[in-house]
């Protein structure tokens, strides 16, 4: 019996979602008096070993050219064989989108059950019970696994990554992959200075900046704090900003430690794409705006006096 982690990576590298599912792992398997295991599929060209300080003891990884590209389907084959030879009970993904394509299909294909978005480690008091978010974050559920092989998917910024001394033995594992059904045409990468799934901070704007030309205000203060920038879906659908940038329910949701709002009234579907961010400061020049009430930290004013003051403090700060 172990746990088993599914380690994401990107063009070789390992995704920071991965780090948080590593920590998240050892520790419900050191709840469960067991070892954690990891699988990576694909080509790596990190030093995985080096994930030990993660507490994991041991990574399977299946070095296969057609596992670069992925299919959800041809993954949740490969990692049922890892989880057979590596007669783990309980099985962790992160949240995100290989997540989601994959835990389902896995949980259907092992008749497990599966907690999709948990947001703690799961209570093994009585039972194996697990904490997610419903309803948009408005309220929370506990559910009880009850079967032999127990999926969880963990939502992003919800476990902090630790780190211990440790290295961890990788073994090739000989799996059947399967053809993929998934042609590969074109690749158009989206870049910046700051991937919007794992930025540490946010700043995201809506209709109070006014149009495209006064974007500038806002990357500014992106610059000086060293984050990524998103909008609401309105600033998206009129064209001010790619729709990659969009940010909500119908967009991506996020959690980063810090989400700085700016002219963004605060409607429910874009709450319930960013309501998970540790810290919400929004600027707004109504009092009445919807997401004061969601907000750690609100500023009623003009954003266009209230940003550069801000953008000027933290370079001050840093001595920019």
């Amino acid at each position: 019996m172990s746990v088993l982690i599914f380690i994401d990576q990107s063009e070789g590298h390992i995704k920071k979602a991965s780090l948080e599912v590593l920590s998240y792992g050892a520790k419900v398997a050191e709840q469960l008096n067991t070892t954690a295991e990891g699988v990576v599929l694909g080509t790596v060209k990190d030093d995985l070993t080096a994930l030990g300080k993660y507490g994991v003891k041991k990574i399977y990884h299946i070095d296969n050219e057609t596992l670069n590209h992925f299919d959800a389907q041809v993954f949740t084959n490969v990692i049922a064989q890892a989880v057979t030879a590596a007669g783990a009970k309980v099985v962790i993904f992160s949240n995100n989108v290989d997540g989601k394509a994959i835990a389902p299909r896995l949980s259907a294909k092992l008749k497990a059950g599966l907690v999709a978005g948990a947001i703690a480690l799961p209570d093994t008091t009585n039972g194996f019970v697990v904490r997610k978010n419903v309803f948009s974050g408005k309220a929370v559920a506990n559910v009880s696994l009850n079967s032999d092989i127990k999926i969880i998917s963990l939502n992003g910024n919800a476990y902090p990554v630790k780190e211990e001394e440790g290295t961890a033995e990788v073994v090739a594992l000989n799996a059947t992959v399967d053809t993929s059904k998934v042609k590969v045409t074109a690749i158009n990468k989206v870049t910046g200075e700051v991937p919007l799934t794992e930025a540490e901070i946010v700043v995201s704007g809506g209709r109070g900046l006014k149009g495209p030309e006064n974007w500038g205000i806002l990357e500014d203060l992106a610059h000086a704090l060293g984050a990524a920038t998103a909008c609401s879906r309105p600033v998206a659908d009129s064209g001010w900003r790619p729709h990659h940038e969009h940010v909500g329910q119908t967009g991506i949701a996020i959690a980063p430690n810090l989400y700085i709002a700016l002219g963004i009234s605060g409607a429910i579907q874009h709450l319930a794409g960013v309501n998970r961010s540790k810290v919400i400061v929004v600027v707004n020049k109504d009092p009445e705006a919807p997401f004061f009430k969601a907000a750690d930290y609100g500023i009623v004013g003009d954003l266009f006096e209230v940003v550069p003051k801000i953008t000027a403090a933290v370079k001050k700060l840093k001595g920019v």
